[in-house]
């Protein structure tokens, strides 16, 4: 049988059936302190695709390096077809600091495909589309909502790809949000390199959600088995497929004061269902936000201070809620029911 070649990355190479942790250099700090970017590479020892799986573009969205970290304890991985490379922290800097963007201010996420001799976040775009995107055949890249805010699991996908939504419905996420591509994401810049991308949503910033945890992992494995990378053995289909939503809108807050929050993310509502209510702190005045129309709540606040026009429910469009009602359900109970990894790795 013919050898598989080794897997090149930066200037490492390899081997066909090992894994190995490679430091792409990045930038030195002004203490002269080096910076890296690590990718952990599992190379299969037969052919297969390539798929990149990456977490902390974002520094605050620590939900995806616990996703990845998962992941690359999982047993099925020693009968990999194919590549898998595993960048759970993009941006070192963010997450070191515990903030979403880069020390100039930059959010990396919106300056993708970057350059070579561009800014900090510019050059690290750049190493991140040279040498994993170009490498690769698929991405799914793990994300959450910024700090203060919770996102119920979704998957956010171009709405003129077929590709990207057959593999959001293997995912098995209970939402699947079509959101056009925003010019300098990652997404949009793979995109333009013919790589598609999965976008993963779930949780809330600097904080670990185990559902959103669980929603992601399971998500991934099923993604790798129906490319082929992995057995199906002990990976769970999901029990519904997941809702649509083809459209969304923020609800802001209607004064300033203290906010009250009467249903949850995931939670179905009817048009001019009671969602919250925002009081001064004497309680001497009090608005409430209605439901503008039925949809799934795919995402809210957390802090109950909110000032007026804030965002306060992220509110999606849904054809039906009785039949999303049942998708979320029946997804949030396998999430609950099935741990799909030891009880020594639940946190």
């Amino acid at each position: 049988m013919k050898t598989r070649p080794y897997f090149t990355i930066g200037k490492t190479k390899v081997a066909p059936g090992s894994r190995l942790t490679v430091d792409l250099p990045v930038s030195v700090l002004s203490d002269h302190t080096p910076v890296t970017m690590s990718a952990h590479v599992v190379h299969g020892r037969y052919d297969g695709p390539t798929l990149f799986v990456s977490g902390g573009v974002h520094g605050d969205e620590v939900i995806g390096v616990e996703i990845i970290r998962r992941l690359l304890r999982a047993p099925n991985l020693s009968t990999l077809r194919g590549t898998l490379i595993a960048v759970p922290i993009v941006n070192t800097f963010g997450f070191i600091s515990h903030s979403r963007y880069l020390p100039d201010r930059r959010d990396l996420n919106r300056v993708f495909p970057g350059s070579e001799h561009g800014s900090l976040a510019s050059r690290l775009a750049h190493l991140f589309m040279t040498e994993i995107v170009a490498r690769s055949d698929l991405g799914i890249d793990l994300h959450s909502a910024a700090i203060h805010r919770t996102n119920y699991p979704q998957i956010r996908i171009s709405p003129d790809n077929p590709r990207t939504k057959e593999l959001a419905e293997v995912f098995g996420a209970p939402i699947v949000m079509k959101s056009e591509l925003r010019d300098g994401s990652l997404r949009a810049a793979a995109a333009k390199a013919d790589t598609d991308v999965l976008l993963y949503e779930a949780g809330e910033g600097l904080r670990f959600d185990e559902l959103s945890i669980r929603a992601g992992l399971a998500g991934i494995l099923r993604v790798m088995r129906h490319m082929k990378m992995l057995p199906a053995k002990g990976i769970s289909k999901p029990k519904a497929k997941p809702h649509f939503c083809n459209s969304s809108k923020w609800l802001r807050a209607p004064m300033g004061g203290v906010l009250r929050v009467y249903k949850a993310d995931g939670e179905l509502v009817y048009k001019g269902d009671l969602m919250g209510s925002v009081s001064d702190p004497f309680g001497e005045q009090e608005m409430e936000i209605l439901a503008p129309f039925d949809g799934l709540i795919v995402g809210r606040a957390v802090m109950p201070v909110v000032n007026e026009g804030d965002a306060v429910f992220h509110l999606g469009r849904v054809g039906s809620v009785e039949q999303a009602g049942e998708s979320v359900e029946d997804l949030s109970a396998q999430l609950e029911d099935d741990p799909m990894f030891d009880e020594d790795e639940i946190l």
